[in-house]
């Protein structure tokens, strides 16, 4: 089973998401679990206060360190051994508009572990000290989904659990159900052959009722 660990302020945001469709099934099969980290439960002060002013000035609050650290080092738990009998470090996901962008690659190399730590900042962002100190309990790789900035990096960490789940063999049936392991196109169809809408008519591509699969392939790949 692969198991992610959201470090995360807001988890009723991300688990509405990963309760429905394929990601619910696939918890409820086993293939993979989630759980949740939230910094404001690893402070001393009463408030539940994780963000503080910035150093050198600027606008917005920052995320202190040492809740997020205190967060993903009881996500990552005591160290294990794997059946080869050496210590196998878990994967942690830290979010930047800046980093290398996430791709279906990547998507893949992640499915070697089974322990993924994907943290989650929020206001205008976390202590970089946080990063520095997280190499210590593992992993750490730095992604970006999308040049956009986001309200927090929950919609990134879903994005990825998702393009990661849908890889795990039985997840979508068949491994060709995977869209980029097979020739896909951004243009698709279904019935009726034929669409009538404000007196004109929209119809299926002739090559696709055709039955001939070289064909097919062929104008896929030009779409």
């Amino acid at each position: 089973m692969l198991r992610f660990h959201f470090i995360t302020l807001f988890e009723e945001a991300c688990d509405a998401y990963l309760r429905v469709s394929i990601l619910g099934r696939a918890r409820s099969q086993k293939k993979i679990s989630i759980s949740y980290k939230n910094p404001r439960d690893f402070v001393s002060n009463k408030w539940g206060k994780v963000d503080e002013r910035p150093y050198g000035g600027g606008p917005g609050m920052v995320m202190q360190a040492m809740p997020i650290v205190k967060a993903v080092q009881k996500a990552v738990g005591r160290r294990y051994r794997s059946t080869k009998s050496v210590y196998k470090k878990p994967i942690i996901i830290w979010f930047s508009p800046s980093a290398k962008q996430f791709t279906n690659k990547d998507a893949d190399a992640l499915l070697a572990y089974d322990k993924i730590i994907l943290v989650c900042g929020r206001y205008e962002g976390i202590d970089e000290r946080a990063k520095k100190i997280m190499k210590t309990l593992g992993t750490v790789k730095e992604f970006s989904v999308g040049e956009a900035v986001y309200t927090g990096a929950e919609v990134p960490a879903l994005a990825i659990v998702d393009a990661i789940t849908r890889r795990i063999p039985g997840v979508l049936g068949k491994d060709i159900s995977v869209e980029e392991r097979r020739i896909a196109s951004s243009a698709v169809y279904t019935r009726p052959e034929t669409i009538e809408y404000g007196k004109k008519k929209y119809k299926v591509p002739v090559v696709l009722r055709t039955g001939h699969h070289a064909n097919i392939d062929a104008w896929r790949k030009k779409k």
